[in-house]
């Protein structure tokens, strides 16, 4: 049997997490090369992650004890949010179920009918992750109730453990800058490209992972690039590392700030921080200086400055070539989603896998599924921005006053009218993940569903109770974050 021969250009998360799925599912029917070059720098900054990695990680068989002692990694529950509603307002963006609905309506009708009839209870108490979150605990079951997590790791020590497990099952690595990239003059598709040190790859589909650059399916065959900045502005960062001053929190931190909003990432050995800010709101040495007066460590590293233009690649499958991480597009990682659309990609890829050389179906199916995608995932992102009584800045006012997409302001305005809500067209943000962040951010709906009154108040009150009761209970069977890290995976130090 002829194999398919599929050539990675570039490494880092998107090249080696392509590598070594592709080889470990599809390694006795495809060839996996990859081609980067020491000399080239990955971005390696996406340290954040969202639950579906853990899906992913088990579908390649990675041991996740092993998995995190080589990069570190940490537990993540969720996101806290500070300064984004409004100035001193905070949240917790968590990844657990909230309470029990039914196919007519959510909990959270349940809950506001309750508070209606005079509870006082808080929403976040129906929820395990979100307590476990602030009270720095985790488990993965807690009196067998399963925990739902994701993880903080390192993305530079992350490729090259999956290079590693890549190269043990037979993808070839080669070394070199790519110096030209020669296409099929009958059908524009490309041919091979060509290294510095002389030599010439060929290959039937080719994956650009050369990061912004786009250095296949953008410089090579001229796929235009979409811009979102007229809802997303930020077009800049920058990253630092830092030492750990306090025992790692289960969550990520994303700060906002008059100038942008800061992230801080907790490893086992550092904490991870940045900046995102849009150059027409500040400039390079304010958002520095705003990023180092909030570190709460050492710096261990300088600042190191990233450029970027928020959107996406209008065919991410062109040709033979599929474009898989910040190649395709880059949304900015305030959800921490650049991993999971890795993923996600090269799922798609595997599905679509064009065995009989016959790309123009794959491509169309895989660039319809992309899109859609993308765009549920830029809702879910704007939200942030978009609902915010902030006004303290230009940046604020400009995110403010802006037009969202009529997809979002469908979600918004259905939500303050009477509390409905739906999961995204993808079902990667579900309903409790929308209503935490709209009501995070301030909006309070004018009315609910009339079936959660449907129960007799004394019966309401005494489910209220047992769902509260019962995430109490789950929560002191929980030991600390930091001792379960001790204990599950420690990363040498």
């Amino acid at each position: 049997m002829n194999k398919t021969r599929l050539v990675i250009a570039g490494g880092g998360t998107a090249g080696w997490l392509a590598a070594y799925a592709i080889i470990k599912r599809l390694g006795k029917v495809v060839d996996v090369t990859l081609v980067e070059s020491d000399q080239i720098g990955t971005v390696g900054v996406g340290e954040a992650t969202i639950p579906t990695m853990k899906t992913f990680h088990k579908m390649l068989e990675i041991d996740e004890r092993e998995f995190m002692q080589a990069t570190q990694a940490t537990f993540k529950l969720g996101i806290y949010f500070d300064n984004w509603g409004k100035v001193d307002d905070s949240y917790i963006h968590s990844f657990g179920v909230i309470g029990q609905g039914t196919w007519m309506t959510e909990f959270h009708t349940y809950w506001m009918e309750a508070v209606k009839q005079g509870y006082k209870g808080d929403l976040g108490d129906f929820c395990l992750e979100l307590r476990a979150a602030e009270a720095g605990k985790f488990s993965l079951m807690a009196n067998n109730t399963p925990v739902n997590y994701a993880y903080h790791l390192n993305a530079t020590a992350y490729a090259g453990y999956l290079r590693q497990k890549s190269e043990a099952l037979g993808a070839t690595r080669c070394e070199g800058i790519i110096q030209q990239v020669a296409l099929d003059p009958d059908n524009g598709h490309i041919r091979a490209i060509h290294l510095d040190s002389g030599q010439v790859i060929e290959g039937d589909i080719f994956v650009d992972c050369t990061g912004f650059r786009g250095l296949l399916i953008g410089e090579t065959l001229g796929v235009a690039y979409d811009d979102w900045s007229h809802w997303l502005a930020a077009n800049s960062a920058q990253a630092v590392q830092t030492e750990s001053t306090v025992a790692p929190p289960p969550f990520t931190r994303a700060i906002a700030h008059p100038i942008g909003w800061q992230w801080r990432i907790p490893l086992q050995t550092r904490t991870g921080n940045g900046i995102v800010y849009s150059s027409q709101f500040a400039s390079d040495d304010e958002a520095r200086q705003t990023l180092v007066d909030h570190l709460q460590g050492p710096m261990i590293t300088e600042p190191r400055q990233i450029r970027f233009t928020t959107g996406k690649r209008r065919e991410c499958w062109h040709k033979n070539c599929v474009a898989i991480g910040l190649s395709s597009g880059f949304l900015e990682p305030l959800e921490s989603t650049s991993i999971h659309l890795i993923t996600t990609s090269i799922m798609r890829l595997m599905r679509l896998m064009p065995f009989d050389g016959n790309m123009a179906l794959a491509a169309e199916r895989y660039n319809m599924d992309t899109k859609v995608e993308l765009e549920a995932i830029r809702d879910f992102i704007i939200l942030h921005y978009k609902q915010t009584a902030r006004n303290d800045s230009p940046m604020w006012d400009f995110y403010r006053e802006m037009d969202a997409p009529d997809s979002l302001r469908h979600r918004m305005d259905i939500f303050a009218a009477n509390g409905y809500v739906t999961a995204d067209n993808v079902n990667l943000f579900r309903v409790d993940s929308w209503l935490q962040v709209m009501m995070g951010q301030g909006i309070v709906p004018g009315h609910h569903h009339s079936g959660a009154a449907l129960l007799p108040p004394q019966q309401l009150l005494q489910q209220m109770h047992a769902i509260r009761d019962k995430v109490k209970g789950n929560l002191a069977a929980m030991p600390s974050h930091a001792d379960f890290l001790a204990q599950y995976c420690p990363a040498p130090m």
